[in-house]
């Protein structure tokens, strides 16, 4: 059995790991991208001429135009949770498996949302920019946590995990999540207008999907108290950025941080990450050892699934799959 893992080797050292990666190559002959460009449609045409299972990071696009020209092909497996590059229709009508991971950064990205939240309260950036820069920084007031208000997007198991940190912070949780029952009574079930205009602190963890496509834009925005902030760790395409812009530089919310936005590789755009009023970082919500070690030895037990022809916890159309070893 013939495997091609497609990071590179930068994106390899960090986001898949040497551990996996003998694992990887316990079940068959594993052949690695080590260009230093992720590969595109007709790159991995070419790669995968000759292998039976894709691993890929979330880079790599699974575009429908690959899986026809490649017969010997039975499965395109993603270290990822997301899969909305993988054209799974084309996947299916070729009889090709595709799987994805499930989510073992919840507690890494939770913790990245109080930092988000410490951060922008205390102003510890902005202090440490001015430090490095030889300025005196401004003493400015903060604030604390305890007391104040979290407003959940979205009551997903990342969503789950902060509001119960939150609570034990001295917090007040309130969520928004139409899909959801709660039967914590210590945590508020709002609507989405009602938790914007009442939280200290607006934390987007919505799923991303056409429906959820500028989910915050003008009108929530507006909605928003001035003091409070507004913190995205789920996807860009849940913000219409231009209005989350405006906001910012119009002072009509406090302040913004973001590990995500519409920049290539889902990362913030630079023009809002320059803003002095926001915090960013490059998509590492999910960069911790423990998060990375789950999703990618998640890829290994599929693959040792697909090679005994099980359709593994994490196939997304296993109906379809017709290439079976």
């Amino acid at each position: 059995m013939k495997i091609l893992l497609t990071p590179t080797p930068a994106f390899r050292d960090q986001y898949y790991g040497e551990r996996s990666l003998r694992g990887l190559q316990a079940l068959g002959e594993v052949k690695l991208h080590e260009d230093d460009e992720p590969l595109d449609a007709a790159g991995l045409i070419e790669a995968a001429r000759d292998v039976d299972i894709i691993v890929a990071d979330r880079v790599t696009e699974g575009r429908g135009e690959i899986f026809p020209q490649l017969p010997k092909l039975r499965a395109f497996v993603r270290c990822a949770v997301d899969i909305r590059n993988i054209d799974v229709e084309a996947a299916s009508a070729a009889g090709v498996l595709v799987t994805r991971a499930s989510p073992g950064f919840v507690q890494s990205v939770a913790e990245l949302a109080i930092g988000f939240m410490v951060d922008l309260s205390r102003g510890i950036s902005r202090a440490t920019a001015d430090y490095h820069a030889e300025c005196k920084p401004e003493v400015r007031m903060g604030r604390q946590l305890a007391g104040g208000r979290i407003g959940i997007i979205g009551y997903g198991s990342i969503g789950r995990y902060l509001a119960e940190i939150a609570k034990v912070l001295g917090m007040e949780a309130l969520v928004a999540d139409p899909f959801v029952s709660i039967g914590d009574p210590d945590i508020k079930h709002l609507p989405l207008d009602e938790l914007l205009g009442r939280a200290d602190y607006v934390v987007c963890l919505a799923i991303a999907n056409e429906q959820t496509e500028n989910l915050i834009g003008r009108a929530a925005l507006a909605r928003m108290q001035p003091h409070a902030f507004f913190i995205n760790l789920s996807r860009g395409n849940l913000v219409d950025e231009a209005a989350l812009a405006a906001a910012l530089r119009d002072n009509r919310i406090a302040g913004a941080a973001l590990d995500v936005g519409r920049a290539p590789d889902q990362m913030p755009m630079p023009e809002l990450a320059k803003l002095p009023n926001v915090i960013a970082t490059p998509h590492i919500g999910g960069l911790t050892p423990q998060a990375i070690e789950h999703q990618s030895s998640e890829t290994v037990r599929q693959v040792a699934a697909i090679i005994r022809g099980e359709a593994p916890v994490g196939a997304v159309n296993a109906a379809s799959w017709t290439r079976r070893p």
